[in-house]
């Protein structure tokens, strides 16, 4: 069984080149992340780029003496190039319309297929072990989606900065995905549902 840890990352202070640093509140709910997933075997770690969610992951790492090994397929999706809409709205056509993409833009479906792909690759790599991804907001839901087809526009709406999700592959054809993430760090969800 390979275990999986989908982290958003913290809140961050917005900049036009997207290399956005963690907030002052995002470098407290990153110790936070960190004593909510200390407890559990993580083996190894996993980040976008992204300084974001680079600096939401570190001091995990520090904790447990791992290294963070950065991955590309791990960066958001990329909405598009000057989207004229409202920020929701423009995001809940792409969910409307999976293979739609703004100019500039990446489609739901070509994220999601180098989220799962990197997925799937992950547990060839690591089989058995328990393994941090940190990423961003439509990435994680988009990743979680391909698991289990009820993660929508209102889920990915719904998570916060932080999140984390356990996402457990036990068995082919059989997964569970649990929240492990609120105001209190308490476990507020437990799904399970068949694999497709």
């Amino acid at each position: 069984m390979t275990i999986f840890y989908l982290v958003r990352h913290a809140h961050s202070d917005w900049t036009p080149d997207e290399n956005w640093s963690l907030s002052a509140q995002g470098c407290k709910d990153a110790d936070r992340v960190t004593n909510t997933l200390c407890v559990y075997p993580i083996s190894v770690i996993y980040s976008s780029p992204a300084p974001r969610a680079y600096q939401t992951i570190s001091p995990l790492a520090e904790r447990l003496d791992l290294s963070i090994h950065i991955d590309l397929n791990l960066q958001e999706r990329r909405l598009g190039d000057e989207v004229s809409e409202d920020f929701f709205k423009a995001v809940e056509v792409t969910w409307r319309n999976p293979s739609f993409a703004y100019p500039g833009g990446e489609s739901n479906t070509v994220a999601q297929k180098r989220g799962t792909a990197l997925v799937q690759r992950l547990v060839e790599k690591h089989p058995e072990q328990h393994i941090v991804l940190s990423t961003h907001g439509t990435l994680m839901a988009l990743v979680l989606q391909s698991f289990n087809l009820s993660v929508d526009f209102m889920f990915w709406k719904s998570l916060t900065m932080p999140d984390v999700y356990k996402l457990i592959l036990s068995q082919p054809g059989k997964g569970v995905m649990e929240r492990l993430w609120d105001e209190k760090c308490k476990i507020l969800t437990t799904k399970a549902w068949n694999l497709e």
